[in-house]
This record gives structure tokens, sequence and C-alpha cells, in this order.
């Protein structure tokens, strides 16, 4: 009799904390730090409690009105607590640390999720914000439209390859024309390439530099240039006069030096990927039909 009774306390006690749990109240100020999970967060339904965001939450422009808190990698706890948030929500990449455990200890929950560039990822991310916003259901059918958008990118890159080969591919994460590192294997810039359609030339891990040498031997038909502080034809001739080198390969010969926002590389796999991989692919293999009819072979 005594055991039973045990057993019968445990379980009330799980149901309470339960209902607990479920009555507790989802943070209504929320600080968002890695530009793919702003817009994750704002495309579920949150941007009405964003109070903060990082310097790399551009999109949608709407973000650019809140307060900065300054880079994803270099938070302050100061600016931070003045805005008084009951969570900061970013990937793995923010901190420093010693900054999270201040907020922690000013009560401020700290939700950190993957910046892995994998759909496993990805779902978890989109799980952990629609259950702080309340909106599972939501989440679920986000992640289910995504990866449709996914299907529909490798359904039509198998009928372009019928008729033009892959496209051996580098993409160069620049800052106005400096070295450029170079997106190498695990990266969002590897997965990017790989989904669009091209061979990332890039062996290594990471995002490292290459010397001029290794440029020019890996000499590739096509090269994506993510610059963080200037776009377009600005880029690409700061670019080429830092890295002369960078001339005398096939995509610069043959004007296949595509531009890519940055802040699509940051905090994991974004909800605007699907469409610069649409554009991307149609830079890739130009003779095939656009998957989508507003594609260009610039981002």
């Amino acid at each position: 009799m005594k055991r039973l009774n045990a057993v019968l306390a445990l379980c009330a006690s799980v149901l309470f904390c339960g209902s607990a749990l479920a009555a507790e109240p989802l943070p209504q100020r929320w600080i968002s730090s890695g530009g793919s999970l702003s817009e994750w967060v704002v495309a579920l339904g949150g941007e009405r409690r964003l109070v903060g965001v990082d310097s790399t939450s551009q999109h949608p422009q709407s973000l650019r009105a809140l307060p900065s808190i300054g880079y994803q990698r270099q938070l302050a706890a100061e600016g931070m607590l003045t805005l008084r948030p009951d969570v900061l929500i970013g990937s793995e990449e923010m901190g420093p640390p010693p900054v999270l455990a201040q907020l922690r200890g000013a009560g401020v929950r700290v939700e950190m999720l993957s910046a892995k560039a994998d759909l496993p990822s990805l779902r978890a991310s989109l799980r952990r914000i629609g259950m702080l916003l309340g909106e599972p259901q939501r989440a679920e059918q986000a992640f289910a439209a995504y990866q449709q958008r996914l299907q529909q990118q490798t359904d039509w890159l198998v009928t372009a390859q019928r008729e033009q080969a892959m496209p051996g591919v580098l993409l160069l994460l620049g800052h106005a024309g400096g070295s450029p590192m170079v997106g190498g294997k695990d990266t969002s810039a590897d997965w990017l390439i790989e989904r669009a359609g091209g061979r990332n030339l890039a062996s290594h891990h990471g995002y490292k530099a290459l010397s001029t040498e290794a440029l020019l031997a890996l000499d590739p038909e096509v090269v994506i240039i993510a610059d963080r502080s200037l776009a377009g034809d600005a880029a690409r001739e700061a670019l080429l006069q830092q890295n002369p080198a960078l001339a005398a390969t096939r995509a610069a010969r043959n004007q296949r030096l595509l531009m890519l926002d940055p802040t699509l590389l940051v905090g994991g796999l974004g909800p605007r990927l699907p469409d610069g991989l649409a554009t991307l692919s149609a830079a890739f293999y130009p003779a095939s039909q656009p998957l989508v009819a507003e594609a260009k072979p610039t981002l």
C-alpha cells in the first residue's frame, strides 16, 4: 500500500510540474542575435516582441529600426539589460561567454540554438522558437513548407544537370575588399553551394584564407562574393583590386562573380535561403529556365 501511495504521489508530482510549466508565462520582451534566427522569429509571428537585435539582423527592413546590441560575437550585457529583456535568443556563435553568464545572473533567459547548416538543426530551432512564442503548430508548418521548397530545388537541379555540367565554385566572405575568407566544408557556404547545384572547390573545414597560388590552382568557374560592407560593382572592384589573382580565374574572365547578401550565412538556415538558392542556381545553369520567375544571376 505504501508503495502504491508513493507511485501515486510521484505521478501527481509529475502532473503538477507539467501543469506548472504549461502555465509559465511566455517571454514577452525578446532580444535576437543572428540574422537567420531573427528572421525566423518574425516569420513565426514574434516581431512585436522584439526589443533589440544584433547587427547581422537586417531583414526584414523593419528590424533596422530596433535598438542594436552590436555584433553577435561581441555582445555587451549593459546595453542589453537596459532593454529589460525576458529572453535572449541566438545561435551558438554568440558571446562572449562571460556576458551570457552575466545576463543569466540578471534573470534573463538565454536560449542558444544551433547554427549548423542542416535540416535537423533547423527543425529543432524552429520548434524551440515556436514553443517560446506559443506557436508550435506554426513552426511545424514553416518547416514543412521549407522542406517542400528545398525538394523543388532538388527536382529542378536534376533536370538542369542533364544539360549542363556542375560548376566548380568558391564562396569568398570579405570585408571592404580585404583578404577574403573562403567557405570550406561544414559551413553555411558549403551547404549553399551544394544545394544550389555547385561543387565547392574548397576542401578545408570552416572559413580560411587561401594563398594566391591556391586560388589560381583551383581556378573556379563561379565565385560568390559575400562582402560585409560593400555591395554590387563596388564589392567586385574592391575584391579584384585587393586580390589581383582573382582576375585570372575563369569566373572573372567569364564575368561570373556573383554577389550574395552575407546575412544569409549567419545563424543557420534562414527563411530567405530557398529564394537565394534559386537565384544562384539560375546563375550556375544559365541555359535552364529559372526555378522562380524573379530569379536573377546576382543577389
